[in-house]
């Protein structure tokens, strides 16, 4: 495979990339920050009705919960400071896309959302052979590459 055209094929393969992490990111954002919204409201209402109750207490005790469920809130924001953090920002979004293409399946994150998993399927489909014909690219390069490295050496030596 000649270099422009395994340098077009990694182009290809991380523009895939990035328009699958954007991709994820508007299916699943949206349904992580409409539970972030609830979580909060429910425990506005609960810290109104139990004032025994500490906030610290309260965020303590969500907190474990949510780990022991997998819960898709994150319970250490503060849901009155409408923080910005997210578990699909474009960054985790593309990191999720890579281990779906390279099949390596690394994380916690996971799709919630059944639009989110459906285009994952068909992401896979694509981007799958795509990365495998990369990485074969990739292959016969560096063979030629340590053939050629191997063949100068014997020269040197023999």
């Amino acid at each position: 495979m000649r270099s422009t055209t395994l340098l077009a094929l990694l182009a290809l393969v991380l523009l895939y990339l990035v328009s699958g992490a954007l991709v994820f990111q508007a299916l699943e954002q949206p349904s992580e920050q409409h539970a972030q919204r609830e979580l909060g409201e429910v425990r506005e209402k609960f810290l109104s009705n139990h004032p025994c109750v500490s906030d610290w207490d309260l965020r303590v005790f969500i907190k474990e919960v949510a780990d022991a469920l997998g819960g898709g809130a994150n319970p250490d924001t503060n849901s009155t400071s409408h923080s910005n953090y997210s578990a699909w920002d474009l960054g985790s979004a593309f990191f999720f896309s890579g281990t779906i293409i390279t099949t390596i399946g690394y994380g916690n994150v996971a799709l919630r959302t059944d639009a989110g998993r459906l285009f994952c399927i068909f992401y896979a489909l694509v981007g799958i052979p795509l990365f495998g014909i990369l990485l074969a690219g990739v292959g016969d390069r560096l063979g030629s590459s340590l053939r050629r490295g191997i063949g100068h050496i014997e020269a040197i030596f023999l």
